[in-house]
């Protein structure tokens, strides 16, 4: 599984334009599903997320994780991030897994970082979403299990 987290003092997502997910101080954490992964790599994702220090400490050092902070995350799924753009101008997608798989996973992933104690609010899977946030640093992590 693919993840980008983003350190934000808020976020929100709307679909229709009503507002269906959202997070103060925390996370907001884009996921994709890829070809092969499976319930152990989004548990896996979700525990190193759950403990990824990048919230600052007293003394201003990325020391903290969000459950350290008391924060909470955005969960939304995020097909592109399966992109290959290795040929031509136009954006592959066929290492991303199947979408019955991919919703199944960011369902999953979801679920196990609400319960390692991270309050969790979601996006809706496939949906056309507007994401706004406030990145806090700004700090963005690329991750991969």
């Amino acid at each position: 599984m693919r993840a980008v987290l983003q350190r934000v003092s808020r976020a929100n997502v709307s679909v229709d334009g009503q507002v269906i997910g959202q997070t103060g101080p925390g996370l907001m954490i884009l996921v994709c599903a890829m070809q092969g992964d499976d319930e152990a790599k989004a548990d896996q994702l979700a525990t190193k997320v759950s403990k990824l220090r990048i919230f600052k400490d007293d003394a201003g050092k990325m020391n903290r994780s969000v459950k350290d902070i008391e924060g909470s995350a955005l969960v939304i799924s995020q097909f592109t991030l399966a992109a290959d753009t290795s040929r031509g101008n136009r954006p592959g997608f066929s290492e991303a897994a199947a979408p019955d798989v991919g919703k199944h996973l960011y369902e999953v992933f979801a679920q196990r970082l609400q319960a390692l104690g991270v309050p969790v609010e979601t996006g809706q899977f496939g949906a056309d979403m507007a994401v706004e946030l406030v990145n806090d640093g700004p700090v963005t992590i690329w991750m991969e299990s």
